[in-house]
């Protein structure tokens, strides 16, 4: 009987895209201090980790219904490479999607746990349909936004207007990102001398950090900064594309 390879951690971080992860946390942060409750570090890193795992296990499960197309079109992927098996893929899928879910009833407000399974249907239909459907790009941006509908829930009940603000341009910009991506698979963008879908992920944390600047203080706009520097510095050691 062959025995499973053993997995090692950095394909099942490239397998979650883990270097994307800061962009996620403010996301929570933005959502956090926007919605009006008081801001208690314990909590937004309990939203941040809920969060980061939803997301994880949303790109785990990309590749794993990818995994056809990824043999053809993209062999460098964990799966397709061998790095790590489907078997193993669907079990990290389902502990992430599971623990991110499972720490939402420790929030202040109930109200963040069907959010939260909102935000997993979500991620499941655009996961299993988006290679079909151009339209799906649309749930993108709305898993995006639901980021800030879960952490604002969570913590004050309810989703004051300006975190929908928050979520309305992070939502527009995956919507321009997506744009760009396509093309670029299109060959639209040959001609460019560095890729541009990585440093527009990489960019998302300075759409919040701008905004947090007017709506909250100048001083917000160097947590975007540093959060596009820490998803840049992570997207050179592990790909987010």
């Amino acid at each position: 009987m062959t025995l499973p390879t053993p997995v090692t951690i950095k394909p099942v971080l490239a397998l979650c895209r883990v270097s994307n992860l800061p962009t996620v946390w403010m996301n929570v942060l933005a959502a956090a201090l926007l919605c009006g409750a008081p801001l208690q570090a314990p909590q937004v890193v309990l939203l941040a980790l809920s969060m980061s795992c939803m997301y994880c296990g949303g790109m785990a499960l990309n590749d794993l219904y990818d995994l056809a197309h990824d043999r053809l079109h993209q062999p460098y992927r964990p799966i397709p490479a061998g790095r790590i098996g489907a078997a193993q893929a669907w079990l990290v899928t389902g502990l992430l999607l599971t623990t991110g879910l499972a720490l939402l009833p420790a929030a202040p407000h109930a109200a963040g746990v069907p959010a939260g399974l909102l935000l997993l249907a979500v991620i499941w239909v655009y996961d299993r349909f988006h290679k079909a459907y151009a339209a799906s790009v649309l749930l993108m941006a709305w898993a995006r936004l639901l980021v800030y509908v879960v952490t604002a829930l969570a913590l004050s009940g309810a989703v004051a207007a300006p975190v929908w603000l928050a979520a309305a341009f992070q939502a527009a910009w995956v919507l321009a990102l997506s744009a760009v991506a396509r093309a670029e698979v299109h060959g639209a963008s040959d001609r460019c001398r560095w890729p541009p879908v990585p440093w527009l992920i990489a960019a998302m944390p300075l759409v919040d950090g701008a905004l947090l600047a007017l709506l909250a203080g100048p001083g917000w706009l160097a947590a975007g900064v540093a959060g596009s520097a820490l998803t840049r510095f992570g997207q050179r050691h592990v790909r987010g594309d």
